[in-house]
């Protein structure tokens, strides 16, 4: 099996120095450069073909969410891991709009931030659905309503079975959750998710889940079920 290879960003050498001892050992894991600015990200990528970036938020030059933004758009964009001191944070979620599929904390212990690393690397976001929320209530504010049609304009690309998926998706329901649940196979999930992405222009499953919440589609399929008990209730 290929090793996943892993580009580490960050201003702090010490941060680095602790990573590249904490990672450096985990079996399938090279570490195939380090950056201590966003604006060297773009070369070194170029240089050494990583899987996933660990990229730090907070950098002299350019910041993590930046180099982030540019990463994303690339056709052979590695996957994006931001570290951070605080989870409930602004930026955190500005990181995960530019595309990064997941965030862990700088103090997370060693095996779990070898876990993200892996996670990423087969496609998995590295967010729980309570984190995401938790974020997101953090963020929300007096931008919520052009939000909010912002983003149920984009949600208007796409068909009514997609949406399910993306709403499913944004409950953080796996593939085979999201199958079993909609009465589909495995595939078709992933063909719907794939079709979303690229209708939507987003980068992840992150993505769709943040659009997701931003239009109210959580809410209101929340609040259908509630109806709908309700209603089996009243029989």
């Amino acid at each position: 099996m290929t090793a996943i290879r892993l580009l580490l960003v960050d201003d702090d050498p010490l941060v680095r120095a602790g990573l590249s001892l904490m990672i450096g050992g985990a079996d399938g894991i090279e570490i195939v450069g380090e950056a201590a600015d966003g604006k060297d990200v773009d070369a070194l990528v170029d240089r050494t073909r990583p899987d996933v970036v660990l990229m730090d938020i907070r950098m002299p030059s350019m910041d993590g969410i930046t180099a982030t933004e540019r990463l994303r758009t690339r056709p052979d964009a590695p996957q994006v891991v931001v570290l951070t001191t605080f989870h409930a944070d602004e930026q955190v979620l500005r990181a995960l709009r530019a595309g990064a599929a997941g965030f862990v904390l700088k103090d997370t212990p060693p095996a779990e931030i070898v876990d993200a690393v892996r996670r990423v690397a087969a496609g998995d976001p590295v967010l729980s659905p309570t984190v995401t929320r938790q974020l997101m209530h953090h963020a929300a504010g007096t931008a919520a309503d052009t939000r909010r049609a912002r983003a149920r304009a984009r949600i208007a690309a796409v068909n009514d079975r997609e949406r399910e998926v993306a709403v499913a998706v944004g409950r953080g329901l796996s593939n085979a959750e999201i199958a079993a649940e909609l009465f589909m196979s495995v595939a078709t999930v992933k063909t719907h998710v794939s079709r979303v992405l690229a209708k939507l222009g987003l980068n992840n499953r992150v993505q769709i889940a943040l659009l997701a919440y931003d239009g109210g589609l959580l809410e209101e399929a929340a609040d259908a079920a509630e109806s709908g008990e309700s209603g089996e209730g009243g029989h």
